[in-house]
C-alpha cells in the first residue's frame, strides 16, 4: 500500500492574507485501507504547532494542547509542579472567571481534563462541533493570559486539593506507596524521575506562587506546545480561528529536549515497607531498561508479554496456577528518557518474599531454556495489532496519537512506523534484550509487607539519598517576565456558539429469538472491529433463591474464563492472543456478562471460540480449587481497603441483612467457604438460558452477515428461570451515622444515602431525578464538588447520584477526603443536601441542566463502547426508539417547580444513612458536635458497643 504526501516540509505556503504568518508543513491523506490518520500541519510564527484532523463521522470536535513539559522539568526541593499547574490551569484566566472553564465546557454538552505525566502535561475537550471556537478562545486565554489570575487563594485551594489527590491515590490505597520508593530507589539522587509527577507533600509545602509563575513561564510558550483538533470541521476555518486565539501569544523561552545518560545499578537494591490497607505482601523487581521509542523498547515489551502476560505466560504457570500468588505479571511502560522493566507478584499469606524472589529467577531460567516460540511473536504481534486499531475507534484516540506522535517524534505521522517497529520484532530481537538488559543485571528489589512483622525477601541493604548538591543539570528562572499578547479583537467576549448540528440517533436493528434470545446490533464502520455483549440477566441477584452461597454467580463466571472440554485454559488464551481478540466472562449484582472483541479479519475464529467458552466449560476440580481460593482471599483483602469498606458498610446498611444485596457480589467468607464445585455447575445448569439474556452487537458488520454466525446463539435451548423478587424497605427513621475505625487512616472514606423506591425509567421519575441532582453533585461544577473541593480543598472530588436498576436502588453521596476535615465535609455535605432541599434550583443552574444534558447527544454515540451501552438499554427496558426524544423535551420543558418537587420527594434529608472510615480515635470527637447518633461498627458493618461486637446475621 502506498502512503500518499503532500508534503512541502518547512515551505512557506501562504494560505491566505489573513493568516500570512502561519505555514503549512505538510498534508498527510489515507488511500485505501493504509494505517494513517489523515492530517494538516501548520506552524504559526510564535512557534505553536497545529495539527487538524478533518472527521466528519460524528458532529463533534476533540481538541488537545499538549505542553512538551512534565515533572521531568523540575528541580529538587520542587517536585510536583507541572502536576499543580495542571491543576492551576483550570482556575480562571484573565478573561475566563474562577471554575468557569469547567462550566463553559459543560453547559456546550462537551468533556475535558487534564492530564500530566513525566513528559507531558495535555488538556483536552470534546464538544459538539459547533463549539469549537469557545474551546480555542478557552485555551488560549489560558496559554496567553493566565498569571494575573493566579491568586494566593487558589494556590492554597489548589495545594490541599493536590495533597487530597496524594493521600487518595498514594497514601490510602493499598500498594499506593511503592511506586514513590521504587523511583527513589532507581534513580539517582537530583534524576528527574527520581520523584513521581505528583510530587513530595514537603516541596508543595515549601512551594510558592512566585515559583509556580516561573515554572509556567519558562516551559508553557506556544513554541513547547501541540495543538491538535479533530472532527466534523473546516480545516481552513480553524487556521484562522487558530491564528486569531493563538497567534498574538508571545514566543516563550527556548526549550531544547533534555538528553540523560541511561541508569545503572552497581548491585540490587533491597527495600522494603509495611501497608496497613493489603493483604497480600508484595514483591516487585525493577530493571532499568530504555527509552521510549528506543530501538529496543518494542522487543523488551514482548520480553514482558511472554515472561508475564496472559495465562500463556511463565509467571502464571509458576505463580497462578500452583495457587502461589493470586496475581502475577511483568510489564515494560517506557518514558522519554528512561524505562522500566517491572515484576510484580502478590503471594497468598503464608508464601515468603525471599520464595518468590527465587521463583522468579527459576521462571527466567525457565525461559532462557525453553528460548521463544513462533506462537509467542504471533500473539505478540496480533495484540499490538488490534490495540493499535482499537485505539482508532473515537476522534479523540486519534487525535491523541496525533498530538503524542507530534510532542516526542515530531512526525504527527508515526502510527505505521510505531506499528511496524513492533511487527518487525523477531525471536532473536527478544533473546538479545534478555540478554543485555535483565540477565545477570542488578534491579531494585522491593518488599510490600502486609503485617508490621512481616519478612522482606531480602534484608533492607540500600538508603536512597534525600539531601546534598544536586548533580544534574538545573534551570535558570531568573529574568523571566510576563509580555501579554496585544490582540486586535476584544477578547473579554465569549465567542457565541455556531448552528448546532442535527443528532441523529444511529440507526439498529433487533430482533428475538424462538428461544427467548433477544439482539440488538448497529453496524458501525469506524474500525474493522466487530464487538459481541451476551448479558445474562440475574448474577448475584438469583442467589437470593439460596443467601448461604453467595458469591456463586461469581465464581462460575470466573469458571467460564479457565478450561473447556476441549481446550486447556492456556490452550484457549494462546488462540485468542494469536487473533488479537478478547473473551471474558464476570458475575456482577444483577448480570453475567460474556464480552468479545474481535477484529473483523478473525470473527469467524473468535465466535467458535465464544461458543467453546460459553457452551463447553469443563469446570475441572483443579480450576476450581484455584479459582474459589483466589476470590475467597479477594474478600478477605477487601476487608483492608478504606474504600471498599466504605462500599460494602453502605451497602450493608441500606438494604438490611435479609436482602441480598447486602451482601457483596463475590459473597463474604463464610458463604464462599460453602460454595462447591457442585453449586458452580447447578448454577450454571439453572440460570443461564437464553430465556433472561440479551446480545448486543456493534461493528463492521451488517445484520444479514453476523446473524448467519450466530447460530449457536439461536440454537442455546431455553429454560424458566425463576427470577427472585426482591423486596427493599426504607425504615431509618431518621439519620444516623456509622463509623469505621481505620486507625492512622490519612484519608477518610465517606458514604451518605438512603434507599429510595424508584426503579430505572428513562423518562419518568427517575430520569428527572437525575435531572434534579445534577446541579447538586452530578457535574463537575456541582454545588457539592465546587465546595468540598474548589472552595475548601477537602478533596480530589466529591459527588452524588441515583443509582437503580429493575429493582429500586440509592441515592448517594460520596468522597473520599483528609482526615483533618472528615467532621467538617460530614458538615458541609449535610448542609448541601438540606439547603439544595429545601431552597430549590436556581433559574441559573436550571439553564446550565438544560444546556449541558441538552446538547450532549453529539458526543453520545461515537465509540463502540457507547454504541453498545446505548442498545443495551433500549434492549433490557424494551425501550421505544425514540426514547432519546422524549429525553430532549423533558429536558427543554422541565421547570424549577418540578425538579424542587422531586428533590423534596427523593433527596431525603432527614433518612440518611452516613458512613465513615477513618482514624476512630482522631475522628470521634470532632464527629459527636454534628448532632448525629453515632454508632461503631466493624469494618464487615457489624455493631460495636463498648468495644464488644454484637452479632449480627453475619
Amino acid at each position: 500500500m502506498k502512503l500518499s504526501y503532500l508534503l512541502t516540509l518547512f515551505l512557506t505556503v501562504f494560505v491566505s492574507m489573513i493568516f500570512a504568518q502561519t505555514k503549512l508543513i505538510e498534508k498527510v491523506t489515507k488511500n485505501g485501507d493504509e494505517l494513517v490518520i489523515p492530517y494538516e500541519k501548520y506552524q504559526l510564527e510564535n512557534g505553536l504547532t497545529l495539527v487538524i484532523h478533518e472527521d466528519h463521522s460524528d458532529p463533534l470536535v476533540h481538541v488537545d494542547v499538549t505542553y512538551h513539559v512534565g515533572s521531568a522539568r523540575e528541580e529538587l526541593n520542587k517536585s510536583g509542579f507541572a502536576h499543580f499547574f495542571e491543576h492551576m490551569m483550570f482556575q480562571g484566566s484573565e478573561n475566563v472567571a474562577d471554575e468557569e472553564h469547567f462550566k463553559f465546557v459543560t453547559e456546550s454538552g462537551g468533556t475535558l481534563n487534564g492530564t500530566t505525566n513525566r513528559d507531558r502535561t495535555n488538556y483536552f475537550e470534546t464538544v459538539p462541533s459547533n463549539q469549537l471556537e469557545r474551546m480555542l478562545w478557552l485555551e488560549s486565554d489560558r496559554m496567553g493570559f493566565l498569571l494575573d489570575a493566579v491568586t494566593q487563594k487558589k494556590f492554597e485551594v489548589q495545594r490541599s486539593t493536590v495533597k487530597n489527590e496524594k493521600q487518595q491515590n498514594y497514601d490510602n490505597r493499598p500498594y499506593g506507596p511503592f511506586s514513590e520508593n521504587n523511583v527513589r530507589a532507581l534513580y539517582p539522587y537530583g534524576h528527574p524521575y527520581s520523584w513521581l509527577t505528583i510530587g513530595l507533600l514537603k516541596d508543595l509545602d515549601r512551594a510558592n506562587v512566585n515559583d509556580l509563575k516561573n515554572f509556567f513561564l519558562r516551559w508553557y510558550g506556544p513554541n513547547n506546545a501541540v495543538l491538535t483538533i479533530g472532527g466534523d470541521l473546516n480545516p481552513q476555518e480553524v487556521v484562522a480561528m487558530v491564528e486569531k486565539y493563538f497567534g498574538s501569544i508571545p514566543r516563550g523561552e527556548k526549550v531544547e529536549n533534555m538528553k540523560l545518560d541511561p541508569v545503572t545499578l552497581d548491585a540490587n537494591r533491597y527495600i522494603s515497607y509495611h501497608d496497613k490497607n493489603i493483604r497480600f505482601p508484595a514483591l516487585i523487581i525493577t530493571y532499568p531498561t530504555v527509552p521510549r521509542f528506543h530501538a529496543d523498547e518494542a522487543p523488551l515489551d514482548c520480553l514482558a508479554e511472554i515472561i508475564g502476560s496472559g495465562k500463556s505466560s511463565y509467571f502464571y504457570r509458576k505463580f497462578v496456577k500452583t495457587q502461589k500468588a493470586i496475581q502475577a505479571s511483568v510489564s515494560n511502560p517506557a518514558s522519554e528518557l528512561a524505562g522500566e522493566l517491572t515484576m510484580f507478584v502478590l503471594p497468598f499469606p503464608g508464601n515468603s518474599l525471599a520464595d518468590m524472589e527465587a521463583d522468579v529467577m527459576n521462571a527466567l531460567e525457565d525461559f532462557e531454556m525453553n528460548g521463544v516460540a513462533d506462537k509467542d511473536i504471533e500473539k505478540f504481534k496480533a495484540k499490538y495489532e488490534s490495540r493499535t486499531i482499537n485505539g482508532l475507534a473515537t476522534v479523540s484516540g486519534k487525535v491523541s496519537q496525533l498530538a503524542n506522535f507530534q510532542t516526542f517524534t515530531g512526525n504527527a505521522n508515526f502510527i505505521q512506523k510505531d506499528l511496524d517497529r513492533y511487527l518487525k520484532v523477531t525471536k532473536e530481537d527478544v533473546i538479545r534484550v534478555y540478554n543485555q538488559y535483565i540477565k545477570g543485571k542488578y534491579a531494585v528489589v522491593q518488599s510490600v509487607l502486609a503485617k508490621a512483622d512481616g519478612v522482606p525477601a531480602k534484608p533492607n541493604d540500600f538508603t536512597a539519598i534525600v539531601e546534598g548538591k544536586n548533580p544534574f543539570p538545573i534551570t535558570d528562572y531568573s529574568g523571566l517576565t510576563y509580555n501579554k499578547a496585544k490582540d486586535t479583537f476584544d477578547r473579554s467576549i465569549n465567542p457565541a456558539a455556531g448552528k448546532a448540528a442535527a443528532v441523529k440517533v444511529p440507526d439498529f436493528w433487533r430482533t428475538d429469538e424462538a428461544n427467548g434470545l433477544k439482539v440488538i446490533g448497529m453496524k458501525s464502520s469506524e474500525i474493522p472491529t466487530v464487538s459481541v455483549q451476551i448479558t445474562i440477566n440475574g448474577g448475584h441477584k438469583l442467589e437470593a433463591h439460596d443467601p448461604s452461597k453467595s458469591g456463586v454467580a461469581a465464581l462460575t463466571a470466573s469458571m467460564l474464563n479457565e478450561s473447556t472440554k476441549n481446550y486447556s485454559a492456556q490452550e484457549i488464551a494462546v488462540e485468542l492472543e494469536k487473533l488479537g481478540s478478547r473473551i471474558g466472562v464476570n458475575a456482577g449484582a444483577t448480570s453475567t456478562s460474556v464480552n468479545m472483541r474481535s477484529l473483523v479479519k478473525n470473527l469467524d475464529a473468535t465466535l467458535k471460540l465464544l461458543e467453546e467458552k460459553l457452551f463447553n466449560p469443563k469446570f475441572s476440580e483443579e480450576d476450581f480449587s484455584r479459582v474459589k481460593k483466589q476470590q475467597l482471599e479477594g474478600v478477605k483483602a477487601q476487608q483492608k481497603q478504606p474504600v471498599t469498606i466504605a462500599d460494602n458498610v453502605y451497602s450493608r446498611l441500606l438494604y438490611g441483612d435479609n436482602h441480598i444485596m447486602s451482601v457483596p457480589s463475590s459473597g463474604i467468607e463464610e458463604t464462599v467457604n460453602n460454595i462447591s464445585l457442585d453449586d458452580v455447575k447447578d448454577f450454571y445448569a439453572k440460570y443461564y438460558s437464553p430465556s433472561v439474556s440479551e446480545v448486543v452487537i456493534v461493528g463492521d458488520i451488517d445484520e444479514a452477515t453476523i446473524m448467519s454466525k450466530i447460530g449457536f446463539l439461536k440454537n442455546w435451548k431455553a429454560k424458566k428461570v425463576d427470577m427472585p423478587k426482591l423486596v427493599t424497605k426504607n425504615n431509618l427513621g431518621k439519620t444516623k451515622l456509622y463509623l469505621v475505625d481505620k486507625k492512622k487512616a490519612p484519608q477518610s472514606e465517606i458514604r451518605i444515602g438512603y434507599m429510595t423506591d424508584m426503579p430505572y425509567d428513562a423518562t419518568g421519575d427517575y430520569y428527572k431525578s437525575y435531572l434534579a441532582n445534577y446541579t447538586l453533585g452530578g457535574a463537575f461544577n456541582s454545588r457539592i464538588n465546587l465546595n468540598l473541593r474548589e472552595d475548601k480543598g477537602y478533596t480530589y472530588g466529591a459527588r452524588s447520584y441515583f443509582s437503580s436498576g429493575d429493582d429500586p436502588g440509592p441515592y448517594t453521596a460520596r468522597a473520599g477526603v483528609r482526615a483533618n476535615v472528615t467532621d467538617s465535609a460530614v458538615y458541609e455535605f449535610m448542609k448541601e443536601i438540606t439547603k439544595f432541599n429545601k431552597e430549590g434550583i436556581t433559574k441559573e443552574e436550571l439553564s446550565f441542566m438544560k444546556n449541558s444534558i441538552g446538547q450532549r447527544d453529539a458526543r453520545a454515540y461515537e465509540a463502540p463502547w457507547q454504541k453498545a451501552g446505548f442498545l443495551g438499554r433500549i434492549v433490557h427496558y424494551d425501550l421505544d426508539k425514540n426514547f432519546v426524544d422524549k429525553q430532549n423535551e423533558i429536558v427543554e420543558n422541565i421547570t424549577t417547580e418540578e425538579v424542587n418537587r422531586l428533590t423534596k420527594k427523593n433527596i431525603q434529608v432527614d433518612n440518611m444513612n452516613i458512613i465513615v472510615v477513618g482514624d476512630k480515635e482522631s475522628l470521634k470527637p470532632k464527629l459527636l458536635r454534628l448532632g448525629y447518633e453515632i454508632i461503631d461498627v466493624d469494618e464487615k458493618g457489624n455493631i460495636i458497643k463498648d468495644d464488644t461486637m454484637i452479632k449480627s446475621g453475619k
